[in-house]
């Protein structure tokens, strides 16, 4: 009778640890979603008028862009980026949207655009490194490696 409780006991904790089990992985396979960055919404955009606007209204009504020109002080760009991660891998970018600002020399609005993650190209980087001249060796390896190389006349001098 006692062993038949034991057997009974064993069997609900292992289905009790299986479901934990089972809950624990669908935990971790539950996707996170983080968002990034600021872009004003499409109300906040139809206050601001082409030709009207210079550069502080525009930074007074919406706040500072996430980043300005690159070569000259021509465009704002607001910039929100939705990232989605699974468990144990890399994040994705799942969404992104950007609103550019061009202004004209005299720091006047001119025109106001979004784009998407759909708009977008990947950009391929170059990665140039500067060979270092070492041989791909182990510095065990090369104290070994030079054993044979020494000259004992070097060490002991002649005496004549």
């Amino acid at each position: 009778m006692a062993e038949r409780r034991v057997r009974t006991a064993l069997k609900r904790g292992t289905r009790g640890l299986g479901l934990a089990l089972a809950l624990a992985v669908v935990a971790g396979c539950t996707p996170l979603y983080r968002t990034h960055g600021f872009v004003p919404s499409q109300s906040d955009l139809m206050i601001l008028e082409p030709g009207i606007d210079t550069r502080d209204t525009v930074t007074e009504t919406l706040g500072q862009p996430t980043a300005g020109g690159v070569l000259d002080e021509r465009g704002f760009y607001y910039v929100q980026s939705r990232f989605r991660t699974v468990g144990p891998f890399e994040p994705e970018v799942v969404e992104r949207q950007v609103v550019a600002m061009g202004f004209d020399a005299e720091g006047i609005l001119r025109n106001i655009e979004r784009y998407g993650l759909e708009d977008g190209r990947a950009v391929p980087l170059e990665r140039r490194v500067t060979d270092d001249g070492l041989r791909d060796t182990t510095f065990l390896r090369q104290l070994l490696g030079n054993l044979g190389n020494f000259d004992a006349t070097r060490f002991i001098g002649d005496e004549d």
